[in-house]
């Protein structure tokens, strides 16, 4: 039987994959026209992008140009991500020729590595100061082809554990909440028509009377037909994303809480009239949307950019030209959403301490609209 023998370039190139993909959760990735070199990336990090490159390069002109590539295409992976900061990026090679010199190249926001074996990582300190484990974790008891097939099978294993978290959130569940609130504006519709004081007791009026009630069930109210079928077919085009992303629980609270803060920022802003209709809640489902977007943007970010936005944004424009629209109740409804979905977080993202700040910010929030809309 032919023997099969793994190369030092092989060798070197999958423990450091084991090691960003299964130790430090670096996910791949996928680049059109990229040859002998694997892009990672993990958003928190300070090293936002991490590169393998086992190409053989032989000179520093040659290195200046790969450099140059690299910071073009983070620069794209950048917009693409929303990332509001430059990338941190580490280059390791590990087929760098004796030529070349990388003495003066740990700097401008790509720093640059030769590793042929993984002892090499000791000569960096901006890789051992990152990531202090890295040799650590590099000391198998395989060698050789066990050693592939070990390295290669931990990797099979992260990807498919990846796949299948992604694959649980993307898959789209059965809108019952959805179709339930539908339902449940639909009907308050034809009774409050069918009996005027049902609507009367519904909508948020100027100058509220401790009917705090009104603060949800302005909510559920609405004037005429084309105002109801308008916010309905909203909710149905983005409220079954937003309970298939975040769950049935969550999604009923988002919604809630995005339609409370829509009624109190419409409240302090009131001067005359009333105001109701489903149309703040829903923008707190927009605003549940960007944070999911936000999170997934390596995923979603041509999504989030081309449509998502704009979307927030014309509503919000046409919502001040218009006359009759209330957009304190859009933006109080945008900013709830924000927040409780910060609050309750996005699974698989979301840290302790973004959660934290997210319940901090909405009791603030919410506290500063109550003194706004009833004691300023």
């Amino acid at each position: 039987m032919e023997q099969i023998v793994i190369s030092q370039n092989d060798d070197i190139v999958m423990r450091l994959l084991h090691f960003f993909i299964t130790v430090k959760e670096y996910n791949p990735i996928i680049l059109h026209g990229a040859k002998d070199e694997i892009w990672l990336e993990k958003l928190d990090e300070n090293y936002q992008i991490i590169r393998i490159v086992s190409g053989y390069i032989h000179n520093n002109e040659q290195l200046d140009f790969d450099i140059y590539k690299t910071k073009q295409i983070a620069k794209k992976i950048k917009r693409k991500t929303f990332s509001f900061n430059n990338m941190n990026i580490l280059s390791i090679f590990v087929n760098l020729g004796d030529n070349v010199d990388l003495d003066n190249y740990h700097v401008n926001k790509v720093d640059c590595a030769s590793v042929k074996t993984i002892k090499d990582i000791k000569k960096y300190s901006f890789i051992t100061e990152e990531f202090p484990n890295i040799l650590k974790e590099n000391n198998y008891k395989e060698k050789g082809l066990e050693l592939f097939v070990k390295i290669t099978d931990d990797i099979a294993k992260k990807n498919e554990l990846e796949n299948a978290k992604n694959e649980e959130i993307f898959k789209q569940k059965k809108p019952y909440i959805t179709v339930g609130l539908i339902i449940i504006n639909v009907i308050i519709f034809f009774l409050g028509h069918i009996d005027i004081t049902i609507l009367d007791k519904m909508f948020l009026p100027y100058g509220l009377d401790r009917e705090y009630y009104r603060l949800i069930t302005a909510a559920f109210a609405h004037y005429d037909v084309f105002h109801l079928l308008f916010n309905m077919y909203a909710l149905y085009i983005v409220g079954p994303q937003i309970e298939s992303f975040f769950g049935k629980f969550k999604y009923l609270i988002i919604y809630f809480f995005s339609a409370l803060t829509a009624s109190l920022l419409s409240l302090s802003f009131m001067n005359e009239g009333g105001s109701l209709g489903a149309s703040g809640a829903i923008f707190g489902l927009f605003g549940s949307l960007l944070i999911f977007g936000y999170h997934y943007r390596i995923y979603l970010g041509t999504t989030l950019k081309s449509q998502i936005i704009p979307l927030i944004i014309f509503n919000l424009i046409l919502g001040f030209l218009e006359p009759g629209i209330d957009n304190a109740a859009h933006i109080g409804g945008l900013v709830g959403g924000i927040l409780m979905s910060m609050a309750l977080g996005v699974k698989y993202k979301s840290n302790k301490t973004e959660k934290i700040n997210g319940y901090i910010l909405s009791t603030i929030i919410l506290c500063f609209l109550i003194y706004t809309a009833f004691i300023k």
